[in-house]
């Protein structure tokens, strides 16, 4: 994800540009695997030493809310954040050994979702799908006998 189009969407969504919070885009739009608020905090410090934790929280909020990054859990029982690729559709693969994460279509998905709603009577507002396993690169390495 491109820093900037990052500052923009905040900029077109009325919110300030502030050094600690450009510090946090720079972060996460370099992000190629989930970050957790206190790893985004400690590279956001390396570019702007006054980044606030608080900030670092509040910043990852609104991103979300404007859907311009996606929580994502992991097998920890933890969570972090990863940009949302334009125009992707928000699930992701997990790679359990290197956390490399990608998003991926899934398509069909909406009529599923249709029919939980219509057997269960719930109105789904959200869902997460996330999909664990080896990326390429780690699959290569456990071929060669190596993790």
């Amino acid at each position: 994800m491109d820093v900037v189009h990052l500052e923009q969407e905040l900029s077109a969504a009325g919110r300030r540009l502030t050094r600690p919070r450009r510090a946090v885009l720079r972060v996460v739009a370099e992000a190629t695997c989930p970050l957790t608020p206190a790893q985004v905090h400690e590279q956001a410090q390396v570019r702007y030493p006054q980044t606030g934790l608080v900030t670092v929280y509040r910043t990852l909020e609104l991103l979300a809310e404007l859907g311009l990054v996606r929580r994502i859990h992991t097998e920890e029982d933890c969570h972090g954040y990863v940009p949302v690729a334009m125009g992707e559709a928000g699930h992701h693969l997990v790679c359990t050994s290197c956390h490399q994460t990608v998003e991926f279509p899934c398509t069909g998905l909406e009529e599923m979702l249709a029919g939980v709603e219509h057997l269960t009577g719930f109105s789904i507002q959200e869902h997460w799908l996330e999909l664990f396993g080896l990326c390429p690169a780690c699959r290569a390495k456990e071929g060669d006998g190596g993790e």
